[in-house]
C-alpha cells in the first residue's frame, strides 16, 4: 500500500515537473524573440501592466485556473496558451517518463533501474522542451532562434555521447559519431529540399507590358499596411512572414517620403526599405516612412517555402534522435502539413493555414518518432517486404 501511494506521487511529480518547466518555457517563448533576458527580470510579469507576478500567483496550471485567465493586478486577459504550454509540457514529460522507464525495466519495478533510465529521460525532457519552445516561437514570429536550433544541436550531440541509447548504441564514441552524422543529415537533407523548393516554387515574378503603379499604404493605423501593384493587392502578412522575406521592385521612379529617385531597385523587407542606385545603397527604417510609391515594370517576390531556421531545427532533431528520425520527421511533417492544409481548405480557413510555419510540423514529426516511430517503421517494413 505504501509503495502504491509513493509510486503514484512520483508519477504525479513527473507530470508536474513538466508543468513547471512549461511555465519557464512560457517565459522563453515570450522573451527570447524580443531579445529580453530570461533571467532579468527574474519573476514573470503581466504582458499588459508589467506587474511582477508573485510566486503564489504563478503556480503552474493552478494559478491560471484560479485567476480565470486574468491578471490579479489589472484584470487584463492572460492568454490560455500559457496554460496549454504548461499542460502540454507536463503531458510530454509524463509520456517520456512512462515510455523510457518501461523499456528499461520491463516486468520489474522501474525505480530499481532509475540509474539506467534516468539520464535517458532527462535528455528527452530537454529535447521536448526545445521542440515546444521552438514551435510556439515559430508560430508567433516565424523564426527559430539559433539559441534553440544550434544550441540545441550542441546539447543533443553531448547528450548522445552521455546517453548513447539515444542513438540506439551502447558505446559513448558511437553515440557521439552517429549523433554528429545525423545532425549533418538533417542539415544537408532539408537544406537541399529548401534549395530545390526555391528553384521550383520559391519565386513569384510579375512583369508588366507597360509601367504600373506600385505603392504601400496603411489606410488605418490600427491595421497592417497593404501593398498594391497593377491589379494585385497583398496584405502585409501575406508577403512578410519571416525576417528574410522581401519584395524586389524595378523602379523607373520612386518616392520615399519627400525624397524622389529615378531608375533604382527597391528592396522592401519586413522592417526596412533598401534603395539601390548603381553601386550605392541607401536604407530607410519602415517605421519612419509615411509615403512609398513607384512606377515599375517588374516585381519579384523571392519567398522560400521554409526558412533556414527549419533546416537548423531538423539538425537539432537529428542530433538528439538519430538519422532514422530525420527521415521519418521529414516524411511525417510533410504528411501532417498536407493534412492541416486540407483541413483548413475544407473549413474555409485556408488563408490562416497558409501562414503556419513548417517548424511546428517538424516538431510533431519528431515527437511522433520518440513515441511511435521505430514501431511504425517495423510495422511498415513487415507489410511491404516480399514474401
Amino acid at each position: 500500500m505504501r509503495f502504491q501511494i509513493l509510486n503514484t506521487l512520483l508519477h504525479l511529480l513527473a507530470f508536474y515537473m513538466g508543468a513547471g518547466i512549461g511555465s519557464f518555457l512560457n517565459v522563453v517563448i515570450y522573451r527570447m524573440p524580443l531579445d529580453i533576458s530570461v533571467n532579468n527580470p527574474k519573476r514573470s510579469f503581466c504582458p499588459s501592466c508589467k506587474y511582477k507576478i508573485p510566486i503564489w500567483q504563478n503556480i503552474p496550471l493552478l494559478s491560471w485556473l484560479l485567476l480565470r485567465g486574468k491578471c490579479a493586478n489589472c484584470g487584463g486577459r492572460i492568454s490560455i496558451r500559457y496554460f496549454l504550454v504548461e499542460l502540454l509540457t507536463g503531458v510530454m514529460f509524463y509520456m517520456v517518463f512512462l515510455k523510457i522507464s518501461g523499456e528499461y525495466a520491463e516486468g520489474v519495478n522501474p525505480w530499481f533501474m532509475i540509474h539506467a533510465w534516468g539520464p535517458h529521460v532527462l535528455c528527452l525532457w530537454v529535447f521536448m522542451s526545445l521542440l515546444i519552445s521552438g514551435t510556439f516561437i515559430d508560430i508567433d514570429h516565424f523564426i527559430l532562434p539559433h539559441r534553440i536550433t544550434i544550441g540545441g544541436a550542441v546539447v543533443g550531440v553531448l547528450a548522445s555521447w552521455w546517453v548513447p541509447a539515444l542513438m540506439a548504441e551502447t558505446t559513448h564514441t558511437r553515440g557521439l559519431l552517429i549523433s554528429l552524422a545525423s545532425a549533418a543529415l538533417g542539415l544537408g537533407g532539408l537544406w537541399m529540399v529548401v534549395e530545390l523548393g526555391k528553384l521550383a516554387f520559391g519565386r513569384k515574378k510579375f512583369v508588366f507590358a507597360k509601367e504600373e503603379n506600385w505603392e504601400v499604404t496603411q489606410p488605418d493605423e490600427n491595421e497592417p499596411p497593404v501593398v498594391t501593384f497593377g491589379e494585385h493587392k497583398y496584405d502585409w502578412a501575406d508577403l512578410f512572414m519571416r525576417a528574410t522575406d522581401r519584395m524586389v521592385v524595378s523602379c523607373s521612379s520612386l518616392q520615399v517620403n519627400a525624397r524622389s529617385f529615378g531608375a533604382v531597385t527597391a528592396e522592401l523587407w519586413m522592417e526596412k526599405l533598401k534603395v539601390r542606385e548603381g553601386t550605392s545603397l541607401e536604407e530607410f527604417p519602415l517605421d519612419g516612412v509615411t509615403t512609398l510609391k513607384a512606377r515599375t515594370t517588374q516585381v519579384v517576390i523571392p519567398r522560400e517555402a521554409m526558412g533556414f531556421g527549419d533546416v537548423l531545427f531538423l539538425m537539432m532533431i537529428g542530433a538528439f534522435t538519430g538519422w532514422q528520425s530525420v527521415l521519418f520527421t521529414i516524411l511525417a511533417a510533410s504528411v501532417i502539413g498536407t493534412l492541416f492544409g486540407m483541413l483548413h481548405r475544407l473549413t474555409g480557413k485556408a488563408e490562416w493555414g497558409a501562414k503556419i510555419p513548417f517548424g511546428p510540423y517538424l516538431a510533431m514529426g519528431a515527437a511522433l518518432w520518440v513515441f511511435y516511430g521505430p514501431q511504425f517503421v517495423e510495422w511498415y517494413v513487415s507489410k511491404t517486404m516480399w514474401r
